[in-house]
């Protein structure tokens, strides 16, 4: 069979970004940010140990060219991934002017960002009064709590019991261009919230803002505060095609897991699937049985990201790589002859790192079944002109295959 797997790997960044000195976490740069050559070392120093222990294990992406792409972007030392690659594999380097979900994705399937996206300042307030005023309007409220850049999950612990007795949304922000709500799926209501975030999402798209993100959680003051996976993003929608469109287009299936249909406002998509990581896994390996010949199946593993990336947590992010890594290998013992999965991500987010936001750094781009080599150094727009050229369907935009 003929069919293309395209699996981002959400923030597992690889370092070596030529631009991270112009890329920021509060005042300190991105460069020298690696997301894997420093979860790789500080394993092999003992120094993630919760959960987990000895150095980094990854054997499958490891073989797939994980540690020589990490030593080809940056030149960083891999203890523990030193194999020998069995498939394709080299790195990315994004042009798009954000470090940020929808820059890379968009990017990746085809379409680099056309414009500068709007951020919101790191000041109190963070947002303009008649946004603040347009918010408290569109939940029913007499206000907002937050309007400032925040930790998604320290803004809850913080502000969850004002936000459950004042009936106030919970808005804030954070480096990339997003404007977030979070609210309490009881007594505020999930259906309320989603309608919030529907209300604004117009607002905020005109002003360039990529994102409108409802977070719901659930809890009590006195047991603490937790995100449900109801999250939705409210993305800008893409103004060109994009790679789900020209698979669509050729007549071919399309299938979104986790966060692709959100990203792409549902653009070529046929089937959306929806779930934790482990949970799209075993939609994942399901696929792997069932997806239609010439399909796409695109998907987003997010909890690197949400889960570790963003909280620092470097023991937590080697776990959930190496539960990747063995799943991984199940999904690869599966795959029919010709074809094609690739494996890269969409940004970094290294947990040593100062602050707690997404850091500039180039990307994997790891090939099973498509023989072996190295690739080098190519464009996130590539990706998409690989994954077309594979399936046998015209491409657009600036990409190249490098098949």
């Amino acid at each position: 069979m003929t069919r293309a797997f395209l699996l981002v790997m959400d923030s597992v960044g690889i370092g070596g970004a030529e631009d991270a000195d112009v890329f920021f976490n509060g005042e300190i740069p991105d460069a020298g940010a690696n997301t894997v050559a420093h979860i790789a070392q500080a394993c092999a120093d003992g120094h993630a140990e919760d959960g987990r222990s000895g150095p980094l294990f990854l054997p499958n992406l490891d073989g797939l060219g994980l540690g020589a792409a990490v030593r080809l972007a940056s030149n960083a030392s891999t203890p523990g991934l030193n194999g020998k690659p069995i498939g394709k594999w080299g790195c990315a380097r994004e042009h798009s002017r954000g470090k940020d979900t929808p820059s890379g994705h968009w990017e990746l399937a085809g379409l680099p960002v056309p414009w500068d996206w709007h951020y919101f300042p790191d000041t109190v307030p963070a947002f303009p009064a008649d946004l603040s005023q347009a918010a408290a309007s569109a939940a029913g409220a007499d206000g907002i709590l937050g309007n400032c850049h925040a930790s998604g999950t320290a803004i809850i612990a913080e502000l969850g019991a004002e936000h459950m007795q004042s009936g106030r949304p919970i808005c804030y922000t954070s480096a990339d261009s997003v404007f977030q709500i979070a609210a309490h799926e009881e007594t505020f209501g999930l259906d309320r919230l989603l309608e919030m975030c529907r209300t604004l999402s117009p607002r905020l798209h005109e002003m360039k803002v990529g994102r409108v993100i409802a977070r719901p959680f659930v809890g009590t003051p006195d047991l603490g505060f937790t995100r449900t996976t109801n999250r939705k993003d409210f993305a800008i929608l893409p103004p060109a095609p994009v790679l789900t469109n020209w698979v669509q287009d050729a007549g071919r299936h399309v299938y979104a897991l986790g966060k692709i249909g959100d990203i792409f406002s549902m653009q070529g998509i046929d089937e959306l699937y929806k779930g934790s990581d482990a949970e799209l896994m075993q939609h994942l390996s399901k696929l792997t049985d069932e997806a239609a010949e010439g399909s796409l199946t695109f998907a987003n593993f997010v909890e690197f990201d949400s889960l570790y990336g963003h909280r620092r947590d470097i023991s937590g992010y080697a776990r959930a790589l190496e539960w990747f890594d063995r799943e991984i290998g199940l999904i690869l013992n599966k795959l029919c002859p010709n074809d094609l999965l690739l494996l890269t991500a969409d940004h970094g987010n290294d947990p040593s790192w100062t602050g707690t936001d997404h850091t500039r750094e180039q990307v994997p781009v790891l090939i099973a079944g498509q023989g072996g080599g190295e690739i080098g150094q190519v464009n996130f727009a590539d990706i998409a002109a690989s994954v077309a050229h594979h399936l046998n369907i015209p491409a657009q935009g600036p990409g190249r295959t490098f098949l």
